[in-house]
This record gives structure tokens, C-alpha cells and sequence, in this order.
């Protein structure tokens, strides 16, 4: 097939959930030997989309990226505001304010509802991941083939904008990490087209280096929590390195925590706290691979990565239980345990601790699980039936087209 990818970011140095869920598919759908472009942006970094990389084409491990600039970078200052009267305001909000929102959110690329109209015809399929960003809210009304859209939601704040609706209407099919992010959407946009929860595969690979990443950070031979992913509020963080600064303080014991990606919320120095900053996936899976457990404390996921890695490796999990998908995943697999609030999760790692072998049942469930079920054969299998279904649907969203599109994403902000 010849399969086009919308994406927000896409490279090997770009951090992100959604993003390298994209990358993940292309490279391994290229490797199948079908024909796989990306559309994107020069942005590395989310938060300001600052133009980073060279503009034009590039092939990424058998993928052809062309790159578009992003005409305007975020302006800090201008989109808090924006959020504060849109998505925080828990009211009727104006469509012209929703529109400046997501010009702002970004990002904003003014030539990508013309390269689309220009150039997907040349596809079967346009594959958009996440629902959240202008690629993908520009993009469907631009596009001219049937379309599948991977919406990576959960419940959040700007999920309820009503600019949103429209975005969920127009494609021709749905992609859902896990069943709760499908009963989400059906609940919040009463979507009608067709719909599959694929999840994302996981190929298992024996893990090296655990004992170097424990030298090259000082862990040494102390029992440790992983946490993966950038440090932000909204990814738990915080939350996690107050909980574990508390249970340091209440059981003084030679357990370490360690944060193995971007800081982009700086926390505060602490003797048992190991920041590692970005580091190459090779580290980040010793780092995972020799964990005694990995804590996901995120509030919003559509899907957990990183818990699917960890039971590959057979590390057992504690989980958010304010997340649906979360808990979802981990009593699915067998493979964690959740924690809502302090006690439990100060409950929930002395049990752990103090049980070998409870962790390792949970750990061998869970590398059983994704073994049945995450497997890249049984993920492509499910994958192909929904992109037919999008195919064989031969309708292509009405959308504004593109002139009223490429009009809007140029219009003066207001």
C-alpha cells in the first residue's frame, strides 16, 4: 500500500508518546515493504515548535519525511492566555478564540493544507496521529483519500472544545490504543464510523547494559524505580517525586528513583533521586530492564508505551490509578498494581518490596501478555483490517476545502 503519515514531530530525537507510536508504525510498515511517507514539521521541541530541522525531504530508516516549516513559532505568553479562556474557562467559548487556540497550539504550518490537497491523491491511505495538534486539524479538512485518524485521547480539558467535533466527524476510520480511549471518544464525540482498538506492537529484546546504567548513575547495586518520559505535571511527576521523597523519609531505605528523560519541569535535587536527562533508547531500556519496578504516574494516556516495554523486560508495574487506561492496562495483563494517592502507593511498594516473588509472577504476566497480544504480526493483522475498511468506505470528508482552509490558517490572529 501506499501509506501517508500526518505527525506534529517525527525524528529519532523527538521524546514523545503519539510521536514515536507514528515512527513505530511507519518504520515497520516500510520494512513490509510498502511505500511510507511522512508529512511533518521541522520542530523538535513542543513547546515553542521552533524550526530545528533541515527543511525538504530525508529518508529515516526506509521512511521519506518531508519536512514543512512552521510559519509561526508558539508564543508562551499569547497561548496561556488563549488556554486560560478557552480550554480552563468551563464555558461556551467563541469559535474565532477556538481557532486562534489551535493556531497557537500549533504546529502551525500555512502550506500544509495545500501540500496535502496537492499530494495525497497519490496515496490509498492518510494515517493522522493525535487529535490535538493543527497537523491533524488542518490536515483532514485538506486531505483528498480516505483517512484514519489515531486520536491518542483521554480525557482532558481540551477534548470538551467544541472545535474538536469536527476533527473526530471527518475521518474515515479510527485507530484506539485501548479500549478505554474507544468508549472515551464514543462517549464524548458519539462517532460513528468505523472503529478498532489495535494498541501498538512490541518486539521483546534481551535487555544489555543494565549493570553500566547503574555504574554511569551512581545506583550501583540499590534497589531502584524507573520513570520514564519527560518531567511535566501533567505526566505525574511531580506527584511521584513528592511520594517518593516522602517514602524515603518514612522508611529511610537504599530504594533510588530513577527519572530517565527530558526535564522539562526542573525538580529539586535529592541524594536518592537520579536525574539521567534525555539519553539514547539503548540506555533508556537497560534503564528500564533493570529496574526493580517501573512506576507510570501519568494522568493522561491513551496508551502506555512504556508499561508494554517494562513487561517485555518482565519488570512489574505501579501504575497511576486516576488514569482508566492505566489501571486498564495493568489488570488486563496481569502485570501491576495502581495506586491512587499516598498511602497507597506507600502500601503498595512495601508489598512489592518485601515479595520476590510477587514480582516476579507480575513481571512474567505481564511479558506473557504482550506477548499475545502486542506482538507486531497480531497488531498488523488487526491494523490492515481497519485500513480496508477505511478504503473500501471510497469517501473522502467534504471538509472546507482547501482554499478555505489554507485562508483560515493564515487569517490574522485575533
Amino acid at each position: 500500500m501506499r501509506l501517508l503519515f500526518v505527525v506534529q514531530r517525527y525524528g529519532q530525537e523527538v521524546f514523545g508518546g503519539a510521536e514515536a507510536c507514528c515512527r513505530e508504525f511507519a518504520t515497520r510498515l516500510a520494512a513490509r515493504g510498502h511505500q511510507v511517507h511522512v508529512v511533518t514539521s521541522r520542530a523538535r521541541n513542543y513547546s515553542d515548535w521552533a524550526n530545528e530541522y533541515p527543511e525538504g525531504e530525508q529518508d529515516l530508516d526506509g521512511v521519506t519525511v518531508h519536512r514543512l516549516s512552521v510559519s509561526r513559532p508558539r508564543h508562551a505568553e499569547v497561548f496561556d492566555g488563549l488556554q486560560r479562556r478557552t480550554v480552563a474557562a468551563h464555558h461556551w467559548t467563541a469559535a474565532h478564540l477556538q481557532t486562534e487556540w489551535m493556531r497557537q497550539q500549533g504546529p502551525l504550518i500555512d502550506e500544509l493544507p495545500g501540500w496535502l490537497a496537492d499530494m495525497s491523491p497519490g496515496f490509498d491511505i492518510t494515517i493522522f496521529f493525535t487529535y490535538l495538534y493543527y497537523t491533524t486539524w488542518a490536515g483532514l479538512r485538506a486531505v483528498r483519500t480516505p483517512s484514519v485518524l489515531h486520536p491518542t485521547a483521554h480525557d482532558e480539558p481540551p477534548a470538551y472544545l467544541p472545535l474538536f467535533d469536527e476533527v473526530f466527524r471527518l475521518p474515515s476510520a479510527l485507530a484506539f490504543l485501548t479500549a478505554e480511549e474507544g468508549e472515551f471518544v464514543r462517549r464524548r464525540f458519539r462517532v460513528r464510523q468505523p472503529s478498532m482498538v489495535i494498541g501498538i506492537g512490541m518486539e521483546a529484546r534481551p535487555p544489555t547494559g543494565t549493570g553500566e546504567f547503574r555504574r554511569r548513575f551512581g545506583i550501583d547495586d540499590a534497589p531502584y524505580l524507573a520513570c520514564v518520559g519527560r518531567t511535566d505535571p501533567g505526566k505525574g511527576s511531580l506527584e511521584l517525586f513528592e511520594f517518593f521523597t516522602a517514602y524515603q523519609r518514612r522508611r529511610r531505605s537504599p530504594l533510588k528513583l530513577a527519572l530517565i528523560g527530558e526535564e522539562v519541569f526542573p525538580l529539586p535535587s535529592h541524594p536518592d533521586v537520579v536525574k539521567t536527562g534525555f539519553v539514547d533508547e539503548d540506555v533508556r531500556d537497560a534503564g528500564i530492564a533493570g529496574a526493580t519496578l517501573l512506576v507510570q504516574p501519568s494522568f493522561f494516556e491513551s496508551f502506555s508505551m512504556v508499561l508494554t516495554e517494562a513487561w517485555s523486560f518482565g519488570v512489574p508495574a505501579l501504575v497511576q490509578g486516576r488514569s482508566e487506561v492505566l489501571v486498564g492496562q495493568a489488570r488486563r495483563s496481569g502485570g501491576g498494581l495502581p495506586y491512587c494517592g499516598y498511602a497507597e502507593f506507600e502500601a503498595a511498594l512495601d508489598l512489592l518490596l518485601a515479595d520476590d516473588e510477587l514480582r516476579r509472577r507480575l513481571g512474567s504476566a505481564g511479558r506473557a501478555h504482550v506477548e499475545s497480544t502486542y506482538s507486531w504480526d497480531a497488531v498488523f493483522a488487526r491494523y490492515f483490517t481497519l485500513l480496508g475498511r477505511a478504503v473500501e468506505r471510497r469517501w473522502v470528508p467534504p471538509g472546507l476545502g482547501v482554499a478555505a482552509a489554507a485562508s483560515e490558517a493564515a487569517a490574522p490572529p485575533s
